[in-house]
Parts: structure tokens; C-alpha cells; sequence
């Protein structure tokens, strides 16, 4: 498991405005009904997220993962993954989300990314849109780097979609996503034989940008370099850091002795989301 049910991210290491976000329900690519949670920034910078959970789902962990967002001008949604098979109220610490867990599937948890990433673009507020994850979520968030329906250039309502900088270079605009991000995102197919982020890493579309823990040993060493190897291989922009000692779900603020390392994750993230969604 990821994140206990009280658990609290942490502070970003520069000013943050406060923001309320409100949950929402959106519907998925395939006519599902879904809960998510978004945040809209006072000011926004051009930013947007989709925030992929751990395996529990949507609660209030990522919804103030997302106002934290919003309060540095990042426009942010956070999703549910189990609106097919648990609905759409808010759950207690009691829920059974490993039952419900075993009923998703690469390509509904895609569906519903897909789905919160045309919510934020229907806004006309973001001119790039990243992922970010934890655990379950961050090796989704991963998956998409490959995704075609999130990576792939296409044409919107018969009409060009134009250009957008992407780092430093031009691009056609993506339907979707101009990068991942991942904390923690194990390497194993969450459905027998399904995609895993190593076997998808040499088919990336976008910049990746993957954060481990040390000592995490649910995630051994060799198959986080197995990952980096295939981004080498696709050719993409990316960077795959490790904190030496830091366990699973170190981003958490009762980490205390990890203080340093959840401050040095958010500047790595921010940095990454806002090079790749500059205009």
C-alpha cells in the first residue's frame, strides 16, 4: 500500500496561495461516470495536472495535492479509478479498494486520464497538460508516455491543431500530454500479462520524469535502471532519480526524516512541469 488514509503531502518549498477545489464528476471516454476532485488556480500559468492516485483511490490526500497545485498556478484534477464498480460518493478508511483495484484494467484507468485531461483543455486555461503519480498511479502515469491517444499529434474539430513549445522545441500540439511524471510507479503489469512501464519505456512520446526511493524494496534498483534504459532507447527527454534511504511514499509530511528529499521532489516537478508547458 501507498499512503495511509491520513496521511498530508508535503509543503511546496516556495509560496503557495490558498485554494479550495471541489469534487466533481466527469465522464469517461467510455460513458462512464467517474469522481474526481479539481482545483483551479487563482492565477493560472498555462499549467495543468491530472493526479493519478495510489491504489486507494481518490481521497483527501490527492484532493489537497491538487489545491497545492492550483496555489502555485497549476490548474489540477485529481481522479477516481473506481467509478465502474464502487461509484461515486467519497470513502472511509475502511474501504475495500483491493477488490476494486483488481477490477481496473490499463485501458479503463486510460480512459479516465484521457478523460480529466479534455476536461482541463476545455477550460482554455492550459496550454500543456502533465500527469503525475503515485504508485498504482505513478506506473500509469508512466504508461501514458506511450499512450496514442494522449502523446500522439492530432486534429481537433477538422482543423490543425497548431504549435505549442515543448522544452525548447517547437511541436505540433498534442491532444494530451507534453509529460509524466511518477513517484514510486512500480514496474510489474497490473493485469496478467499487461503493458509495464519497462516494456512500454522504449515506445515514449514525451518527457518522463520518474522519482524512487532507495529503500523502497518493492522497486529494486535493477528494474528502475530496466526503465531507464528503455527511455534511453525511445529517445526521449527524462530523468529517473533515486533518494538513498528514502522508503515507498516518502512524499508524505510525517516523513520527517525526508524532509529534504520531499522538497527536492517538488522542485524537480516543478521545474519539469513548467519548462514543458511554457508557451
Amino acid at each position: 500500500m501507498c499512503f495511509d488514509y491520513d496521511a498530508i503531502p508535503p509543503e511546496p518549498p516556495e509560496s503557495c496561495v490558498p485554494v479550495e477545489g471541489k469534487r466533481v464528476v466527469l465522464t469517461s471516454t467510455d460513458a462512464t461516470p467517474f469522481a474526481a476532485f479539481e482545483a483551479m488556480a487563482p492565477e493560472p500559468s498555462g499549467a495543468g495536472v491530472v493526479i493519478l492516485p495510489d491504489i486507494r483511490g481518490l481521497f483527501a490526500y490527492y484532493e489537497r495535492l491538487a489545491e497545492r497545485f492550483a496555489g502555485l498556478g497549476i490548474d489540477a484534477v485529481a481522479i477516481d479509478y473506481f467509478g465502474r464498480t464502487a461509484g461515486l460518493e467519497p470513502r472511509g478508511a475502511d474501504f475495500d479498494f483491493r477488490a476494486h483495484v483488481a477490477q481496473t484494467t490499463p485501458e479503463t484507468v486510460a480512459a479516465d486520464i484521457e478523460a480529466a485531461v479534455d476536461h482541463l483543455r476545455r477550460r482554455n486555461r492550459v496550454r500543456g497538460i502533465v500527469t503525475v503519480g503515485f504508485c498504482f498511479g505513478g506506473s500509469y502515469s508512466f504508461l501514458q508516455a506511450a499512450n496514442p491517444r494522449l502523446v500522439e499529434p492530432r486534429e481537433e474539430d477538422g482543423t490543425d491543431a497548431g504549435t505549442a513549445r515543448t522544452g525548447t522545441t517547437d511541436t505540433t500540439t498534442r491532444s494530451g500530454l507534453v509529460g509524466v511524471i511518477g513517484f514510486y510507479g512500480g514496474m510489474r503489469p497490473r493485469v496478467p500479462g499487461g503493458p509495464t512501464p519497462i516494456s512500454e519505456a522504449p515506445k515514449a512520446r514525451v518527457p518522463v520524469l520518474g522519482l524512487f526511493g532507495g529503500a523502497d524494496s518493492s522497486i529494486p534498483p535493477e528494474q528502475v535502471e530496466a526503465f531507464a534504459a528503455g527511455l534511453r532507447q525511445a529517445g526521449v527527454e527524462h530523468t529517473v532519480h533515486t533518494y538513498p534511504g528514502a522508503p515507498h511514499s516518502f512524499f508524505d509530511r510525517s516523513h520527517h526524516d525526508h524532509t529534504s528529499e520531499c522538497a527536492d521532489a517538488w522542485r524537480r516537478m516543478l521545474a519539469f512541469i513548467r519548462r514543458h508547458t511554457a508557451a
